[in-house]
């Protein structure tokens, strides 16, 4: 049987989903094979854990039980059969996991079952119980006996199932509070694993999330993922106004108060991205004042409109529960990793049994970049210094330690680029100027490009571009790794780093793998994003740099040469070209697990491996796929990407003397994050 985790709102609005969410990831990211289901619901529709638990994670846990079946068998007294039903229905989740996670039921003010329900769910399923709830304004020594309390309902005799407890919406940043926290409750014999402090951004809605829960009418949709921070009820004329109108409010205001709308757009053409537009009494823009503000509309700016007067909308707005909605994938995943890094990391790991084996799971894989980064403590320029998403993943690198990042730019412009996102730069983010660091490398730059003719007015022009100066900063050693590419293309992003920093000892050519992070596993696809028809020697070398790229990321490398035929089923020139560079990586690495050709389904899937090569040692079981060609390795992992909804992080490159990372022009803020991690990795094991 695994171990069984039940957890327990005590008191409204406990955080309890968040809390399960939290718990799934933390143990999913140290590799525990973990499961999650939530037996009974109250709410109508689909139960909203359960969803999002589905929308960030590969599990599928059976749906909930509705309230309405709930209520009737609680009525005709049939509590022990209901409960036999709850633990029918859990059994094959019970079967598919190491530790399961099952949510309790939340109380509510007109229906008193909850506790007796719960009760009963941990004496059906044998769970270990963890009492969650909000700390809110309450004293520390209060909450304690609040949970003290609740504890009584779930002893055994004289053993208690309670082992710990998770307290939500500390005060953000407050250690003393957690401190005095842990104090109270070991008082009461009570174990703190998790103290989670409040944090604002995890509330904040989108404008589709208010417009839908509101049922207001969209004039100009715009982007309607923009997140709500804050209302500006704008009542006041324009001077009082202004002290509203700022970076990530909904301006509410009544459709004919024309002065605020052009406010308002007048703020958005200067930089300032409010989240929308939400216009009352039902009265839309004149048209003359309509078509002016065409030009905020363009920037992506939301205009909606309810027919409440002002006042009545803006108590709707201050009721709407800040619940997390089950299609929101973005900020469900912040909440899952605010909650998870907020558990007692002692206390995760002690839940597995601890002969079962780890398995690199993505959630896991993603942890793991990030511990390494922050261990490997390095500089990694960004040239795209003004760019949003790259200042926006800036941020988030020097909040979560993963490195210490310099941004190329006017600095003027870089903190006019942040304010305009709503972005404060953190101490730790160094601001450098390309134009006033260029000159002190031109004579380098000659120097490294004189077999190429390059003069001093050639060397002096080349270093306009803020990506060769960052270039060069790297090449004597002023920072660790450069990542750019957000809004350049691979070609004019790798160029100036073919040309001083140059391939490593031993390599022939720099090449690029993706991390595939499948539903159970991360696997290495390469090459997808450099070398269009490599040769024999040119593939053995992809082969031989991939299956360091996986060592170094902890991944075992069993590489798996990928070709349209499996041993000699096949012949021809593409199949000859992957038999040699198998030959070729095994004279060069004689330790190294590699197999060619195989096909991807005799390299991925253990029952077609025993079929089609039944002596490989990777087959059904292959960790890294080197795709014999540029067509077919690109083509593949955009099909497995978007088909199977698989996260891919990368092109990570191989082969250059030193780090340099390109990113997809549609690159999302994650995505930077986590490429500027692997090159803090790749610094530090080069």
């Amino acid at each position: 049987m695994p171990r069984t985790l039940l957890t327990i709102p005590v008191g409204h609005e406990s955080g309890l989903t968040s809390t399960s969410l939290g718990l799934v990831r933390g143990l999913d990211r140290i590799g525990v094979d973990v499961g999650f289901y939530k037996p009974l619901t109250r709410q109508p529709g689909e139960e909203r854990s359960t969803a999002l638990i589905r929308l960030t994670t590969p599990l599928r846990p059976p749906d909930s039980l509705p309230g309405e079946y709930l209520e009737e068998r609680l009525s005709a007294g049939a509590l022990n059969d209901l409960m036999e039903e709850v633990v029918a229905r859990a059994a094959p989740v019970f079967d598919a996991h190491d530790v399961v996670i099952i949510e309790g039921v939340n109380p509510s003010t007109t229906q008193l079952y909850s506790g007796r329900v719960n009760g009963a769910m941990a004496k059906a399923l044998d769970a270990d119980v963890i009492l969650v709830t909000s700390a809110g304004d309450d004293e520390p020594q209060h909450v304690a006996e609040m949970l003290a309390i609740a504890t009584d309902q779930y002893r055994v005799g004289e053993q208690v199932r309670v082992i710990g407890c998770v307290v939500n919406r500390l005060p953000g940043g407050d250690a003393e509070a957690g401190k005095q926290l842990k104090s109270a409750l070991e008082g009461h014999h009570l174990s703190l694993v998790g103290a989670v402090p409040y944090e604002a951004g995890l509330t904040w809605p989108r404008v589709l999330d208010i417009g839908r829960e509101i049922g207001a009418r969209v004039l100009h949709e715009g982007d309607m993922e923009r997140r709500v921070k804050g209302i500006a009820i704008c009542a006041q004329a324009i001077p009082g106004a202004l002290r509203w109108i700022r970076e990530g409010q909904l301006v509410l205001v009544p459709g004919d108060r024309h002065d605020v709308l052009l406010a308002g757009c007048l703020a958005v053409l200067n930089g300032m991205q409010l989240a929308g537009v939400l216009l009352t009494v039902g009265v839309e823009p004149d048209p003359a004042i309509w078509h002016i503000a065409r030009k905020a509309r363009e920037t992506g700016l939301p205009f909606l409109i309810v027919d409440d007067l002002t006042y009545e909308a803006g108590m709707r707005l201050h009721d709407l529960k800040p619940e997390v909605p089950p299609d929101d994938r973005d900020r469900a995943n912040l909440v899952m990793r605010h909650f998870a890094d907020s558990l007692d990391q002692s206390f995760l790991q002690g839940l597995a049994a601890p002969d079962h084996p780890r398995r690199l799971s993505p959630a896991a894989f993603r942890h793991q970049l990030v511990e390494m980064a922050r261990s490997a403590d390095k500089r990694i320029v960004l040239p795209e210094g003004t760019e949003p998403r790259t200042l926006q993943a800036a941020v988030r690198c020097a909040e979560r330690g993963i490195s210490r990042c310099v941004l190329l730019g006017d600095p003027d412009e870089v903190h006019n680029a942040a304010d305009g996102v709503g972005l404060v730069l953190p101490d730790s983010i160094e601001v450098v100027d390309p134009a006033t660091v260029a000159e002190q490398f031109v004579p380098r730059l000659m120097e490294l490009r004189k077999h190429k003719g390059v003069t001093e007015d050639v060397a002096r022009d080349a270093l306009t571009d803020p990506i060769m100066v960052g270039t060069m900063m790297l090449r004597e050693g002023y920072v660790d790794g450069l990542v750019a590419g957000a809004v350049h293309t691979t070609a004019y992003t790798v160029r100036p780093a073919m040309q001083v920093i140059r391939t490593s000892p031993g390599s022939r050519l720099v090449s690029s793998v993706f991390f595939m992070c499948l539903p159970d596993e991360v696997v290495i696809y390469g090459d997808c994003a450099v070398n269009p028809d490599p040769d024999a020697e040119g593939l053995a070398d992809i082969a031989l740099q991939s299956a360091g790229s996986a060592r170094a990321f902890g991944i075992e490398p069993r590489v798996a040469m990928i070709s349209f035929s499996t041993g000699t089923s096949g012949a021809g020139a593409d199949v000859e070209k992957v038999a040699e560079a198998t030959r070729i990586a095994r004279q060069r690495d004689p330790g190294l697990m590699i197999d060619g050709p195989l096909q991807y389904d005799a390299a991925a899937i253990a029952s077609v491996g025993r079929s089609k090569a039944p002596h490989s040692p990777v087959a059904g079981r292959a960790t890294v796929f080197i795709f014999p060609d540029l067509n077919t390795g690109n083509t593949t992992y955009k099909a497995v990407q978007r088909s199977a909804d698989v996260v891919s992080i990368g092109p990570m490159l191989q082969g250059l003397a030193k780090p340099v990372n390109d990113l997809s022009r549609g690159a999302l803020i994650e995505d930077i994050v986590y490429t500027i991690a692997l090159t803090a990795i790749q610094a530090h094991t080069d």
